[in-house]
């Protein structure tokens, strides 16, 4: 039975296709196109093209309008022959897209597709592989300085003037962190390093996870200019803990205020990278010119930390923060070809994290401006980013205290729509987890129930797989206002533990770097694999990664 027979939804007779070399002409002509696998991260980690972004049929309602903005973008939706992609680009025809195309015979008819001239059929693994393949290319062509955990532990025992910079997300960073080091997030080095190595001698070495991080950061310092010696931590942490060394836990050291004449250099060394990349200064006027144009897919990005964002930022501007950004740029931007502008504060601080961020999204290949006439009086909107979403269905809501009334009651099914991370951090006692996708199957196997409280994090999941329900089932369904935040926020317990798992956990791929349980085998076969993404960047063809001279 097809995931869409399993949703109760009817297949449509006929949809359009596209084959993989209308996609791969897209592609190398630098039109617009959104190729997009719908199956779970995990799967989708395991191969998919180079320019795939995967964009779940579970959680389509709620990511598709934020990372699909314009209606009429042409696109090719793909799986591998689990019966996702019909269903999903049912849903979509159904949320006002009207260029929907299947992938002519999925992920398979994309490996058939081999056998054709220029690369066509390659393959790749892992996630945000875009922006990884780039920081291998990087370091190709720009010959990266890189000193390896051993040569960076002697510096340090030996009391050399060193300062080590983490350019990964300050979360990342409280995880697991070199001994000594601080947190500076990929866009704010160039910003911040002065106050950090005021010295020209001291030697700046910067580290992330793996590799990406680490090169991209230590190359925007050398791009900019800084006088000290940069190197990377050839291969982050992995490398620190490969070399049999032991990382800190729970450091909170945090880049410094920047000091107006340090932020002037960074300024002007940077908004002169952008300019030789390519990268476009935009008014506000350009602006609102890029912003009707109907034919042009347009991403809007605040590079500042979350933190600024929050305490003002445009309208209209979700949040990035540009060393994410280009670590993500599958994530934040899924059109392929399309326009991206960046923001970055006020007049204060405008023109550092903007213009580094645009210069590397100029070399990997987009159309990229940033604002040069933002002032402070404009970033009226305040609090956290709220990605838009589809229209909530119309649903019975009920509270925390009429869901614990029900669930006393024999013949209640109680369902967590949540992500399989959050239901085991804290559910609701008795919840069963299950990915949206299997639903119909899953339904059958479970007794009849005689009613069904939905509940996923915070509620918004819920209401549209409800409308899923309707199709399915007789008995009556009630989603919980406020989700399971909703109801730990009324004083109520949770459980922890993955006892009541209905679905595999294959929402997430588990990064071989992640956390602090890592095995060794799975660590070096990720080094490996990222050795590897030039030669399959020169296989595939399609890349369109122009970088900087030195």
């Amino acid at each position: 039975m097809s995931a869409a027979e399993a949703l109760g939804q009817p297949v449509p007779l006929q949809l359009p296709c596209l084959n993989p070399a209308d996609v791969r002409a897209a592609l190398l002509a630098k039109h617009e196109v959104a190729l997009i696998d719908v199956r779970e991260e995990h799967p989708f980690a395991q191969e998919h093209p180079l320019f795939a972004v995967q964009l779940s049929l579970s959680r389509i309602e709620l990511d598709a309008p934020w990372r699909l903005p314009r209606p009429d973008v042409l696109m090719a939706v793909y799986d591998d022959g689990e019966g996702l992609a019909e269903p999903a680009a049912r849903t979509l025809l159904a949320l006002g897209y009207t260029q929907v195309h299947l992938l002519a015979g999925g992920l398979q008819g994309w490996r058939d597709s081999g056998g054709l001239a220029g690369g066509a059929g390659e393959l790749f693994r892992d996630v945000n592989v875009p922006s990884k393949a780039f920081g291998e290319w990087v370091e190709h062509e720009c010959c990266t300085p890189s000193l390896p955990a051993e040569a960076v532990k002697a510096l340090q025992d030996s009391g050399a003037d060193v300062v080590l910079l983490d350019a990964r997300r300050f979360d990342e960073f409280k995880t697991m962190s070199i001994p000594g080091g601080t947190s500076v997030p990929g866009a704010e080095l160039v910003l911040r390093v002065r106050e950090l190595a005021p010295d020209p001698r001291t030697q700046v070495i910067v580290n992330c996870a793996g590799r990406t991080r680490s090169l991209i950061g230590a190359q925007s310092l050398i791009n900019a200019g800084i006088p000290n010696p940069v190197a990377a931590l050839r291969n982050g942490t992995i490398g620190w803990l490969l070399a049999g060394l032991t990382l800190d836990r729970g450091a909170t050291r945090r880049f410094l205020p920047t000091s107006d004449a340090n932020r002037r250099t960074a300024q002007a060394a940077a908004q002169a990278l952008a300019d030789r990349a390519g990268a476009l200064r935009l008014s506000r006027a350009e602006l609102a010119a890029w912003a009707t144009d109907a034919t042009r897919t347009l991403y809007r990005w605040d590079v500042r930390t979350p933190e600024e964002y929050a305490a003002g930022h445009l309208p209209g501007f979700g949040s990035a923060p540009g060393g994410q950004l280009v670590q993500e740029t599958d994530v934040f931007a899924a059109v392929r070809g399309a326009r991206i502008v960046l923001a970055d504060g006020g007049a204060a601080q405008d023109g550092v994290r903007a213009a580094m961020t645009a210069h590397w999204l100029a070399q990997l290949g987009w159309q990229v401006g940033w604002l040069t006439d933002v002032d402070e009086s404009q970033l009226t909107e305040t609090g956290p980013w709220q990605p838009p979403h589809a229209p909530l269905p119309a649903v019975a809501l009920i509270s925390p205290a009429e869901a614990a009334l029900q669930l006393q009651q024999p013949g209640t099914l109680l369902l967590d729509l949540a992500t399989s991370a959050q239901h085991l951090k804290g559910h609701i006692p008795g919840a069963r987890w299950l990915l949206r996708s299997q639903l119909g199957s899953l339904l059958r196997q479970l007794p009849a129930a005689e009613r069904i409280v939905l509940t996923c994090d915070r509620g918004a999941l819920s209401p549209f797989v409800a409308a899923d329900l309707a199709r399915l089932t007789d008995a009556p369904v009630a989603v919980l206002a406020g989700g399971t935040s909703g109801w730990a926020s009324d004083g109520r317990p949770l459980e922890l533990g993955d006892a009541s798992l209905l679905s595999p956990r294959i929402d997430r791929y588990r990064r071989p770097y992640e956390g602090t349980d890592a095995p060794r085998a799975a660590m070096q076969a990720y080094l490996d694999w990222e050795f590897g993404l030039v030669a399959q960047l020169r296989r595939d063809g399609t890349h369109g990664f122009q970088v900087l001279a030195a």
